[in-house]
Order: structure tokens, then sequence, then C-alpha cells
């Protein structure tokens, strides 16, 4: 089932649709609204949005819009691998320019990303704060055992 639009609607759909205009922007290329105010442009916008046929069409060139650039995207992507493999195998005497070619190929499928991996435990307030005490503890402990005795004076030893 084909929607059916008016020219003017499709041609605000396909402005709206293209992303690098605003809904009103896109109602004053596709409508006649020299004699508007910006706040009635705005309405009329909004409610031509609102029409599902219009709505519809908008979605359906976006999703078209963007299975395009994807497309494109990756030709460009398998182009520039193409170019890489053959410079890479195919190159002349100098070295460099196989090097400069398998580091660029291999930073395009994210050979070269450097991973840091981080764990990260969730425990509660009564784990931590018994994991706290255990280490004061062995702290203690251990710092005790490190001092030397001292020497209590019993009531015969003179200050003097």
């Amino acid at each position: 089932m084909a929607i059916k639009l008016t020219g003017k609607q499709q041609h605000f759909a396909r402005a709206v649709a293209s992303g690098t205009m605003t809904q009103s922007a896109a109602y004053r290329e596709a409508y006649n609204a020299d004699n508007m105010s910006s706040a009635s442009v705005r309405v009329e916008a909004s409610r031509l949005l609102a029409d599902p046929n219009v709505a519809l069409t908008v979605k359906a060139l976006k999703a078209s819009n963007e299975v395009a650039i994807q497309a494109q995207t990756l030709t460009d992507r398998d182009r520039v691998l193409s170019k890489l493999r053959t410079w890479m195998d195919d190159a002349g005497p100098l070295d460099t320019n196989r090097i400069a070619s398998a580091r660029l190929l291999g930073q395009s499928v994210g050979l070269f990303k450097e991973v840091t991996e981080t764990v990260s435990i969730d425990r509660d307030s009564e784990s931590v704060a018994s994991e706290i005490e255990r280490r004061l503890g062995s702290l203690l402990t251990a710092s005790q055992e490190q001092e030397p005795e001292q020497v209590v004076p019993s009531e015969n030893d003179s200050l003097h």
C-alpha cells in the first residue's frame, strides 16, 4: 500500500528526513511561510508531522538514508583495506611502505587496541567492615610483635 502525499508534504518529509534541517526550516522550504510568524511555522510543522502518512514517510526515508550511509561506509572500508593489502604485499624494495600498510591494516581491524579489564566486586557494608577489622587486627598484631618490650619500673626503682 503506497502512502499518498502531496508534493509539498513529500518535500517536507524529505527535508526533515535529511537531518540537516529543523522541522520549521523544512516547513518554510516546502510551503509558502513568508507571512507566518515563527510560532505559527512551528505549530504547522508539528501538525504536519502528526499526520501518520507524513510521519511514516519521514521514518521510511530516515531508514533508507541510514542503509545508504552504512553501505557507503562498508564500500569505503573495503576499498581502503584492499588498497592496504595490495601495498603491503606488492610494495617495492622500500620496506617502510609494507610496514606502514600492515600497521594501517592492523589498526583498521582493531588489532592494536589496548584493552584494560577492570573487575568490580560488589560487596555489602558488613563484609567491607569485617575486612577492615581483620586487616587492622593483623596490622596491630604485626606492630606489637615489632616493638621491643618496655620495661615497667617497680616500686623500688627510683625515678631520679
